[in-house]
C-alpha cells in the first residue's frame, strides 16, 4: 500500500477507535441494541428474547450498569437501553437518562419479561435482541464489534439502513486497514502525520480518560487499587500505574463519567492513554509530543488486538499496556529498534493473563499491564531484551505480535470457553 493511502487508512483507524462509551461497552452494546429495538418496535416490548455469546455474558456478568441505581447484569442493560430508546447516542446511549433511572428501571421491568440464552456461535461478539408487542415483532442483531448494527428487522421487513453505522464493504475495508498495520510504519506515521484532523479526538483522549483517573482517586470506587498503589509507592512509574488503575476503579463501579475507548474497550482506552500522560507531565513534554505519543501507543494496541478479536480469554490490558511502554518510549526518545524491543520484553512478561470478564479487579490488571510494560522499557533503555526462542518471543516485532494473536485466538479458545462455564456456574463437559 502506498504511503499516501497508508496514513490515511491509519488516520481513518484512529477515527473508528477514539469514540466516547460511558460504562462497560459490553453492557452498554446491548443498552445500545435494545434502544434500537425500542425504537425500531415503536413501543415498549411486552417480552425480549436475548441471545449472547459467552464473551459477553462473562464481561456483563459483574460490571455495574451506569445511570441505573447501582445495577448489574443483562436484564439492568436491556431495561435501561429500551428506557432510553436513543440509539443515536450509540456508546452513550445512557447518558440521557436522569437521576430517577433506577426507579423508572424498578417500574419498566415488572412490565418486561426477558428471556436469556447463550448463543453457541464462532464469534466471540454477537448479540441478537427479539422484542414483541402484540402482533408486532422487533429484531437486532449486533456482530463482531460493539456497535457494528448486521441486522434490525421490524415485523420481517429489512430496516437495517436505518440503523447501521456503515456498510459490509466498509466494515471488510476497515479491517484490511488494520491488517496493514506495522510497528515500523506506525512510528513513521507518528512522526510525519498533519495532526490537524487527529489533534480533537486525541484531546478528548486525554481529558476524558484523564477525568475518570482523577475521579478514581477521589472517590470511593471498587477496591481502591489506584489509592493503594499512590499511598505505597512513588515516582513516575507508580503514578503511571496508580492513574490507570484508578480509572478502572471508578468505571468498573457504576461512574458515570465518560473514557475515550480503544479496541472497543474503555479499560483499554486508560490503559493505553493515561500512562503516556503521566509520563508527559513528568517531562514536561509539549502537546504535540504528547499526541504523537499517543498515536503510537493508540496504533500499538489496535495492532496486537487485531489478531485477538475483540473479545476472547486474553486480558485486553496487557495489549494496552505494552502500547502504552510503546508511546512512552517513543515519548522519550526511543527510536524503532528501542520501541520493537520495549513490545517484545513487555508481550514476554505478562502474555496469558486471563479475562474473567469486566469487574473491579481489572483495575489490578491494568497496574500490571502498565508495570510490564515499563519494565519491558526499562530493559530496551538498558541494552536487554529477550531473544527469539526465548517461548513465545520469536525473531522480529511483528513475528512475536503475530504469535500473541495465535495464542489468544487460537490457543485460549478452550480456556475461555471454560472460563464461562465456571462463571455461569457450570459444570465442565469433561465431567
Amino acid at each position: 500500500m502506498p504511503c499516501t493511502l497508508k496514513f490515511a487508512a491509519y488516520e481513518n483507524i484512529l477515527r473508528e477507535e477514539l469514540r466516547p462509551a460511558m460504562g462497560c461497552t459490553e453492557p452498554i452494546a446491548i443498552a445500545y441494541a435494545a434502544a434500537i429495538l425500542r425504537h425500531a418496535l415503536g413501543e415498549v416490548p411486552e417480552v425480549v428474547y436475548a441471545g449472547l455469546s459467552g464473551n459477553i455474558i462473562k464481561n456483563v456478568k459483574s460490571v455495574i450498569v451506569p445511570m441505573t441505581g447501582g445495577k448489574h447484569g443483562i436484564d439492568a442493560a436491556i431495561v435501561a437501553g429500551i428506557l432510553s430508546a436513543r440509539p443515536d447516542k450509540r456508546l452513550e446511549v445512557l447518558t440521557v437518562l436522569g437521576d430517577d433511572a433506577g426507579e423508572k428501571i424498578d417500574t419498566l421491568s415488572r412490565s418486561i419479561k426477558i428471556d436469556t440464552r447463550e448463543i453457541n456461535s464462532s464469534c466471540t461478539f454477537e448479540l441478537e435482541l427479539k422484542g414483541c408487542r402484540g402482533e408486532k415483532v422487533a429484531l437486532v442483531q449486533i456482530v463482531g464489534e460493539h456497535t457494528n448494527v448486521t441486522r434490525v428487522e421490524l415485523n420481517g421487513e429489512d430496516v437495517t439502513e436505518r440503523y447501521a453505522e456503515r456498510s459490509c464493504l466498509e466494515t471488510e475495508k476497515s479491517s484490511e486497514d488494520r491488517r496493514e498495520l506495522s510497528v515500523e510504519d506506525i512510528l513513521r506515521f507518528a512522526n510525519e502525520v498533519s495532526l490537524d484532523g487527529l489533534a480533537p479526538l486525541l484531546r478528548r483522549q486525554i481529558e476524558l480518560n484523564m477525568n475518570i483517573a482523577k475521579e478514581g482517586l477521589t472517590g470511593n470506587w471498587g477496591a481502591s487499587i489506584g489509592k493503594i498503589i499512590l499511598d505505597t509507592s512513588s515516582g513516575v512509574a507508580s503514578r503511571a500505574k496508580a492513574y490507570a488503575a484508578a480509572g478502572s476503579d471508578a468505571r468498573m463501579s457504576g461512574c458515570e463519567l465518560p473514557v475515550c475507548i480503544i479496541s472497543g474497550s474503555g479499560n483499554q482506552g486508560i490503559t493505553a492513554s493515561v500512562p503516556v500522560v503521566i509520563y508527559a507531565e513528568e517531562i514536561g513534554a509539549t502537546e504535540e509530543a504528547l499526541m504523537r505519543a499517543l498515536i503510537v501507543s493508540d496504533l500499538v494496541t489496535v495492532h496486537q488486538k487485531t489478531g485477538i478479536g475483540t473479545l476472547s480469554a486474553y486480558c485486553g490490558a496487557i495489549s494496552a499496556g505494552v502500547g502504552a511502554a510503546a508511546g512512552i518510549c517513543y515519548l522519550l526518545g526511543g527510536d524503532f529498534r528501542a520501541v520493537a524491543h520495549t513490545i517484545v520484553n513487555a508481550v514476554a512478561i505478562l502474555s496469558g493473563t486471563i479475562c474473567d470478564g469486566a469487574k473491579p479487579s481489572c483495575a489490578a490488571k491494568i497496574a500490571m499491564a502498565v508495570e510490564a510494560g515499563i519494565l519491558g522499557y526499562e530493559m530496551s533503555k538498558a541494552d536487554k531484551q529477550f531473544y527469539g526462542g526465548d517461548g513465545i518471543v520469536t525473531k522480529g516485532v511483528e513475528n512475536t505480535i503475530r504469535n500473541v494473536g495465535r495464542l489468544a485466538k487460537d490457543g485460549m479458545s478452550e480456556t475461555d470457553r471454560e472460563i464461562i462455564r465456571i462463571m455461569l456456574g457450570k459444570s465442565s463437559e469433561s465431567d
